[in-house]
């Protein structure tokens, strides 16, 4: 298993809520693989935390102007993920995210966000996280 990171737009949100499940396929998205602990110098957290931030960038370009980031973190098997660039932690998943392998969401307190941190939300609060993509700029 792999942990991977997904950034999502609300239109990926819904279909969540619908269909239980991202896609469709190839799946979008960012992680830190073994192969990069060899090459990068940097340590598993480091890694993990390269990935994160990139998902969190590439929701930014995803968010309705002004919106909030959205990333999904899910474990999915490796045999399903493809590396698109051995330097970048952008990968493309051959199979759709199902809602049973995210872990958790996060998601900018405000619209807008332009700091790394995002809120962190279970699993279980997708409806929550749907409300508050979903609301416009104050």
């Amino acid at each position: 298993m792999v942990r991977v990171y997904v950034p999502l737009d609300p239109a990926a949100l819904e279909g969540l809520r619908r269909r239980g499940e991202v896609g469709p396929v190839p799946v979008s998205a960012h992680a830190a693989l073994d192969t990069e602990a060899r090459t990068s110098g940097k340590d598993d957290e480091d890694r993990e935390y390269a990935a994160w931030s990139a998902a969190a960038a590439d929701a930014a370009e995803r968010a309705p102007d002004g919106g909030r980031r959205v990333v999904a973190s899910a474990d999915v098997d490796t045999a399903v993920v493809r590396r698109e660039d051995e330097d970048d932690t952008a990968v493309e998943l051959d199979v759709v995210v199902a809602l049973s392998r995210i872990a958790s969401f996060h998601i900018d307190e405000q619209p807008g966000g332009e700091t790394a941190d995002l809120l962190w939300y279970d699993v279980t609060e997708l409806d929550d996280v749907i409300a508050l993509a979903a609301r416009p700029t104050p």
